[in-house]
């Protein structure tokens, strides 16, 4: 007979295999190799095609045909802008088997290469993670505020900001203390609940993982399933930008559940 606990470890080795997944994309996080961040003169960064530089008006690239660049489904003869968003995830511009990501965060207009020969990619062996237990499928109570809240939260790279729109607070118990997260808007239908503990730096990464929840539409009753929990892509690159959470969110005890460090990849 199947018990819960099964149903439980089947679920969650189908995310944890999607989730390796999604990690060996050819330009997913495992294969940033770089993050430039621009200035107003027009510089190269090999092995990045072209002259970049940055004002105002976006990102202005100067390339010949020769150098293979593409954007916005065109190669590049001359000299074109891009216009990034705020935060937003960053535009594609491509050559060879690498994409260039123009990114803008808080006021700053950076260029991150993804190469998928990467050694961070071609030598990931997996994303090591506690066993699964049935103690950290959480029962919690969702209040949800009247009106969102807006936060500003620090990176992990020092002077950029995110900007968190906060839906509401989890409250929770473990082993009999009360706890309780922000969560923040997520993808349509869910939670994002960034978070530290006292796991985190020791077994964890030091920075932040992340756990979703699903959206209730209202306070009420949701689960927070930190088997689920899983690192920012912080903890797998020096190049990403990622939130950190507000204090509010780093809970004294240790959440030994989710995602642990990644392992050192050889070069």
């Amino acid at each position: 007979m199947t018990t819960a606990e099964d149903t439980l470890a089947q679920d969650w080795q189908l995310w944890h295999t999607e989730r390796e997944e999604a990690l060996r994309e050819p330009h997913g996080w495992l294969s940033l190799t770089a993050l430039h961040w621009l200035t107003a003169d027009a510089t190269e960064y090999p092995p990045v095609p072209g002259r970049w530089h940055a004002d105002d008006a976006g990102v202005h690239i100067t390339a010949t045909a020769a150098d293979g660049l593409h954007a916005e489904g065109a190669l590049i003869d001359g000299t074109v802008t891009l216009t990034p968003r705020e935060g937003a995830p960053g535009l594609p511009v491509t050559f060879d088997d690498k994409l260039v990501e123009v990114v803008l965060r808080t006021g700053h207009h950076g260029i991150r290469l993804r190469d998928p020969q990467s050694p961070t990619r071609t030598g990931f062996t997996g994303v090591p993670a506690f066993p699964v237990d049935h103690r950290w499928v959480v029962p919690a109570a969702y209040e949800q505020y009247a009106a969102p809240r807006q936060v500003v939260g620090a990176a992990v790279v020092e002077g950029l900001e995110h900007h968190h729109s906060v839906r509401g607070v989890l409250r929770f118990t473990v082993d009999g203390a009360a706890y309780e997260l922000l969560a923040f808007a997520g993808a349509p239908g869910r939670l994002s609940v960034l978070f530290r503990d006292a796991t985190s730096g020791v077994t964890t990464h030091g920075g932040v993982r992340s756990v979703t929840v699903a959206d209730p539409g209202g306070s009420g009753p949701v689960i927070i399933d930190f088997n689920r929990a899983l690192n920012l892509p912080c903890a797998f690159t020096d190049y990403g930008t990622c939130p950190l959470p507000p204090h509010e969110n780093v809970l004294p005890l240790a959440v030994e559940a989710g995602e642990r460090k990644p392992l050192p990849v050889s070069a």
